[in-house]
């Protein structure tokens, strides 16, 4: 799904503009990337927590040469489902599968 399509329906279920959905929207995710840039973490009940977590850094192996790189320390966001998310995924009939 694309922000276009996903903007028609959070303004079709909110009784929005599309505008207005596409504005709010945007504030949303842009409130988001500033609290997590802080260090902290944003937590919507029953949806789900974003968060910050470091990765040490790390020697890997490339695959198609077999030689060695490190690879730097680095802050990576985590999100972690909500329960009522999670059984809402869990119970979908309706559901593509890839």
């Amino acid at each position: 799904m694309t922000k276009v399509e996903f903007v028609g329906l959070v303004a079709a279920k909110a009784s929005l503009t599309k505008k207005d959905a596409e504005a709010a929207l945007d504030g949303v995710l842009e409130t988001i990337s500033e609290v997590l840039t802080k260090g902290d973490s944003v937590t919507f009940v029953g949806f789900g927590t974003f968060s910050i977590s470091e990765r040490a850094a790390r020697t890997a192996k490339v695959p198609s040469t077999g030689k060695e790189v490190k690879v730097p320390a680095k802050k990576v966001v985590k999100f972690k489902v909500g329960k009522n998310l999670k059984d809402a995924v869990a119970s979908c009939k309706t559901c593509k599968k890839k």
